[in-house]
């Protein structure tokens, strides 16, 4: 029998799937793409991931790991699915569960007496007792009483790039909805993780990892904040940082082109839904790092007439990854193209450009882009672009959004 079913193949999905089988335990991974089941059942990998393919292979040719389009019995059942959010008619960021929802009620067929039910996907505080209600109303229309099912959340806390060192290396929480649940995936997730695992209730745990993302906006757009005053002001935000942080209790971090990810970027906007008056901080910190592409941007229009050949050196939300979710950096190259400009895409972690670039920029390697380019706008801090100068550049003008070209 399947000891574990994984819904969701993707970011968080598929590592833990993955890490799981090789702890030896039979995994059945879950996802609605058939492309993605196909690749996986071949042993390879539809993202980017440093030795993630390795992993996966080793899944696989274990016997340990099989990718399916719908899930089957199993022991535990872990939901690993997108938790976007929604732009409502009054401009409000409000949570889309319908994926959790329907990763939930397609488990009503097979669950039995006993699983534990395991939310991974970052949501919204109540949404696991939502899990909880989405299964027992399919399994009352199916006519199915199934007594003693667990339910918990469990959040992941990895970045892309060092996904695997992390999952295994960092802290968890785990919070279920009875202390039961709350050991169950303690167990579950000692199978391989090797830090400390912290165990709550269901509700502490959702708002954990929202205050945890929700903390990182916060710092992030003070620093962009800085960055536009700088702008105004004519003074060199990088000279001032390093400064600034030269107090012993000062630690600012490095501005950016926004804040992209299918974390930082719209967990926030949960908090803010579920309580808006005591939300203040937390609405204005969103909103400064949602304004800073608009800024580049304005940098951008005030370099190059329309028309202009500019080089965006970077799409993805984050340097060294292949991820486009909520990229403020491909937000920017999207409005130039939409705006008239020629764009040169540089991504080199991607084959091909995303739909909403197709046919209206071009992806090429640095050198081609840098010679064809009225304009260089440095958006991701890439390692390949890490030995680029000014003096490469030819006189060009240039936006470095991360302070990285000297």
């Amino acid at each position: 029998m399947t000891s574990i079913c994984v819904l969701g193949l993707g970011y968080i999905g598929l590592p833990t799937a993955s890490i799981f089988a090789t702890k030896g335990r039979a995994v059945l991974g879950v996802d609605v793409v058939p492309a993605v089941v196909e690749t996986i059942n071949r042993g390879r990998i539809h993202i980017q991931e440093p030795d993630l393919d390795v992993l996966v292979r080793a899944a696989v040719q274990s016997g340990n790991l099989h990718a399916a389009g719908l899930p089957g019995p199993a022991e535990t059942f872990i939901i690993a699915v997108p938790t976007p959010f929604v732009v409502a008619a009054d401009g409000a960021r409000r949570p889309d569960l319908g994926f959790v929802e329907a990763a939930a009620r397609s488990l009503a067929p097979v669950v039995a007496a006993g699983n534990l039910i395991v939310l991974e996907s970052t949501s919204p505080v109540g949404t696991t007792e939502k899990v909880k209600a989405w299964v027992e109303a399919e399994l009352a229309r199916l006519g199915r009483v199934v007594p003693g099912l667990l339910y918990a959340h469990c959040p992941e806390r990895i970045l892309p790039g060092q996904m695997l060192k992390e999952l295994i290396a960092n802290d968890r929480i785990v919070g279920g909805l009875t202390p039961e649940a709350s050991a169950r995936a303690k167990a579950l997730y000692e199978t391989f993780c090797t830090a400390q695992i912290f165990v709550t209730d269901a509700r502490t745990a959702e708002l954990a990892k929202l205050t945890e993302n929700a903390f990182r906006d916060v710092n992030i757009a003070f620093a962009n904040e800085l960055s536009m005053i700088c702008d105004k002001l004519g003074v060199d935000v990088w000279e001032l940082i390093r400064l600034a942080n030269r107090h012993p209790r000062v630690k600012i971090l490095q501005p950016g082109p926004g804040v992209g990810g299918h974390c930082i970027a719209v967990d926030p906007w949960f908090i803010v839904d579920a309580a808006p008056a005591e939300s203040r901080l937390l609405r204005t910190a969103r909103e400064v790092n949602d304004a800073k592409p608009a800024h580049v941007l304005a940098r951008i229009r005030a370099q190059a007439p329309r028309g202009a050949a500019i080089a965006c050196l970077g799409l993805s939300f984050k340097a060294n990854v292949d991820d486009l979710r909520e990229s403020p950096a491909l937000a920017i190259a999207t409005q130039l193209a939409a705006e008239g400009y020629r764009v040169l895409a540089v991504e080199p972690n991607i084959r091909a450009l995303p739909l909403g670039l197709v046919g209206r920029a071009e992806l090429l390697d640095l050198p081609t882009a840098l010679a064809r380019a009225e304009l260089v706008a440095l958006l991701v801090d890439h390692r390949a672009f890490a030995a680029l100068r000014r003096a490469d550049l030819g006189g060009k003008p240039l936006v470095d959004t991360r302070g990285m070209i000297t």
